[in-house]
């Protein structure tokens, strides 16, 4: 009967309470199933045997009963007919009977009590296991999304977007440089072009200058 001694263990077991204390949830309802089938299947065996017991006891008291009647009767009838040695040796017999019916009574209430707390057992893990069952499904998912959302919260804190928009920002900024760097440099190539070509085209203007004050000084001279 050790399993009788760990009736109030399980019947104060508490599904909320070890799930709310547990750290992995989805790990922990796997392995109480687990205990609670195993827990079951040894309380389900004991409950046949205690319920067995129980029922020979209360046959075993019951047929004390009858003799114990039976003997009453018997001597009734045997006084009735006059034969006190028969009564005296029948109400010997049922005086008998009623020490054995009190002992089968006690055995019976000591089985009927044991077989009441079995039948409880039994029924609180096969609640226990239903709910469980029922509640499985939904605290797997609601675990599996919290460890998603704690994949998200560390990838999160991990990244700082103003550090990320300040790198852009600077990363533009030389992007920009370069290219105005080398529209000056265009532009600079374009009027270097057109001065070269000015040059060209008035290269040999000193040569007229000088024909044109040779000309007026020999006009003036009467040349």
């Amino acid at each position: 009967m050790g399993i009788i001694s760990r009736f109030a263990d399980i019947m104060k077991s508490n599904i909320n309470a070890l799930l709310d204390r547990a750290e992995d949830p989805e790990k922990m309802v796997d392995q109480y199933l687990v205990d609670l089938r195993e827990k079951l299947a040894d309380v389900k065996k004991e409950t046949a045997g205690v319920i067995a017991a129980e029922t020979k006891a209360k046959r075993d008291a019951e047929d004390a009963a009858e003799k114990v009647e039976k003997a009453a009767n018997s001597a009734r009838n045997a006084l009735k007919s006059g034969d006190e040695d028969a009564a005296r040796k029948l109400i010997s017999e049922k005086q008998r009977c009623e020490a054995l019916l009190e002992g089968r009574k006690q055995a019976y209430d000591l089985a009927h009590e044991n077989a009441e707390k079995m039948r409880q057992m039994y029924d609180k893990l096969v609640e226990d296991i239903r709910e469980l069952e029922d509640r499985k499904a939904n605290i797997k998912a609601k675990s599996a999304a919290a460890k998603a959302q704690n994949k998200i919260n560390d990838i999160t804190a991990g990244m700082d977007s103003t550090s990320s928009l300040e790198a852009f920002d600077r990363m533009e900024a030389k992007a920009n440089e370069a290219f105005d760097k080398a529209m000056a440099e265009a532009e600079l190539n374009v009027k270097k072009s057109d001065a070269d070509d000015l040059m060209e085209k008035y290269a040999n203007t000193s040569d007229t200058s000088v024909e044109d004050e040779l000309a007026k000084m020999k006009a003036e001279l009467g040349l």
